[in-house]
């Protein structure tokens, strides 16, 4: 444990000596540092608790792509995800507006309103795409899954405009969550959930005049929007994996724009030199993967989890 705790001094000590740094993907030092997130949250990650399930995606997912899903105690894990899921009371409560999907944290999940009472549910649409995730990464048998609560509260969420709000009320709605309930619904392999037909007409008036997408109609193009746009399309079927091969007047996006768009920014990090984190190693990896990186799984884009989770039960 001594080696191991001096090993994330160097990666986080901007004292370090550069020259003890090495300039190659070193997948063990890579293994070491998720493993330390998955264990015990830093104290600059305590203000993030709320967002545990989150967390503890990009930890165990990063582990999956660097192949060493043998580091995670995977019963543990699978028991503790599940543990986060809020049900209703009886079938009636099915329509009462509320989401049951999965709460973000132990402390979300006990909250109380301004009268000190109980909140009954405040699942969220991202924790619950983070826990379904964290089960087919670690090989759970989703017949086992209480499905039917997740997909029927989860038509309460979707706007009269196609969006989706991420929780039951006073939220905001954009495409990240979108993407959310398109992803809930592959892998649930059950679309009951969403209303397809509207959720594309919202994700087609968020493409900007410069070819990119924006979180909402008219805001400004963004990498992580375009990425939650094209990504619905392709998980909801709407766009086929040859889709450059083929006549792009066709297709209800601005494919061109969409491309010239793209190949405008580059890199993976930050900032240089800037202390790691999670998030940003986390997509670092997935980037490596794309790349072909050796000795790294396979990377499943849409769903943001290897290829080998897309089929593992």
């Amino acid at each position: 444990m001594a080696e191991e705790d001096d090993e994330f001094r160097s990666l986080t000590d901007p004292e370090s000596d550069p020259d003890s740094i090495p300039m190659f993907f070193d997948r063990n030092r890579h293994i070491c540092y998720l493993e330390m997130m998955l264990e015990l949250i830093p104290s600059p990650y305590q203000s993030q608790e709320i967002n545990r399930l989150t967390l503890a995606y990009f930890a165990i997912s990063g582990l999956d792509i660097l192949r060493a899903l043998d580091r995670v105690d995977k019963e543990g894990v699978i028991n503790w995800v599940l543990s986060l899921q809020a049900h209703p009371r009886d079938e009636a409560e099915l329509s009462n507006g509320q989401f049951y999907g999965f709460h973000g944290s132990r402390s979300s999940q006990f909250q109380s309103n301004e009268n000190g009472d109980a909140i009954p549910n405040g699942s969220h649409l991202a924790s619950t795409y983070c826990a379904l995730s964290i089960l087919k990464i670690l090989g759970y048998d989703f017949s086992l899954l209480d499905s039917t609560s997740i997909l029927k509260s989860m038509k309460n969420l979707q706007q009269p405009d196609g969006s989706f709000m991420p929780i039951h009320s006073g939220a905001e709605t954009d495409l990240r969550f979108v993407y959310c309930a398109a992803a809930i619904s592959s892998m649930l392999e059950n679309w009951s959930g969403i209303d397809k037909e509207k959720a594309k007409e919202y994700i087609i008036n968020c493409q900007s005049y410069d070819g990119g997408f924006g979180l909402t109609p008219g805001s400004e193009s963004h990498g992580g929007a375009t990425y939650c746009a094209v990504a619905s399309l392709k998980l909801m079927g709407l766009i086929e994996d040859d889709i450059l091969s083929k006549s792009v007047s066709s297709c209800f996006i601005n494919v061109p724009m969409l491309l010239d768009w793209s190949l405008q920014y580059g890199g993976f990090g930050k900032i240089p030199e800037q202390l790691p984190d999670l998030y940003h190693a986390y997509y670092g990896f997935c980037a490596f993967s794309l790349l072909g990186e050796a000795d790294l799984s396979s990377f499943c884009v849409e769903l943001g989890i290897t290829n080998g989770a897309c089929t593992r039960l």
